[in-house]
């Protein structure tokens, strides 16, 4: 069930010719693993993008409609695509956050999936990482790249369902600084 509505929800999402601006790329490494770079260019100063991606309130203006900061641990943030999630919920999505460099890099694992879905424990292996470098007068490019995809089955399904669901994803960080933030009650009605 969560598999379905999570793929639905990362094809009914976008727009028709959405995520056109986003790059991706698939990475075989060497000890074969797979690695999945996307990369999108924003109209908006480092600064500003480095707040959309680093802050529970950024994340919610592009990301996910909830999301929070754990006041016990601010390495630790957790969201959800539900509207009426609270923390600690099964439908959330817990992220630890393994690294920053202010403006320019942010390093996370998921920690918590929501419950049913499928395929976390090869999942909880992947790391992602947002790098943000500047692409011209208020513009920054933005690549996330997310490493560590087994080579199984499940990793390769995994692969496809975040090659899908990292292009929708940026492309509404895109629209974040092009329209303002997400209306999440559009984003989220169901398209005919």
């Amino acid at each position: 069930m969560i598999r379905k509505l999570m793929i639905a929800f990362c094809l009914a999402a976008a727009p028709i010719g959405a995520a056109a601006q986003v790059t991706s790329q698939r990475i075989v490494e060497a000890d074969g693993t797979s690695s999945l770079v996307h990369e999108v260019v924003v109209a908006a100063p480092r600064a500003e993008v480095w707040t959309a991606i680093s802050t529970a309130d950024g994340w919610r203006s592009w990301a996910a409609p909830v999301m929070w900061a754990d006041p016990a641990d601010a390495e630790v943030m957790e969201g959800s695509y539900d509207p009426a999630a609270s923390p600690g919920q099964p439908q959330t999505i817990r992220q630890r956050i393994l690294m920053r460099i202010p403006g320019r890099l942010i390093a996370w694992r998921t920690i918590k999936a929501p419950t049913g879905f499928p395929d976390f424990e090869t999942f909880a292996r992947v790391r992602s990482v947002f790098e943000l470098a500047e692409a011209g007068a208020r513009q920054t490019r933005v690549r996330l790249t997310m490493v560590g995809y087994a080579d199984t089955e499940s990793g390769r399904h995994l692969l496809d369902f975040f090659d899908r669901g990292n292009a929708v994803s940026l492309d509404r960080l895109r629209r974040r600084f092009a329209t303002g933030p997400i209306d999440w009650s559009a984003e989220l009605r169901p398209r005919n």
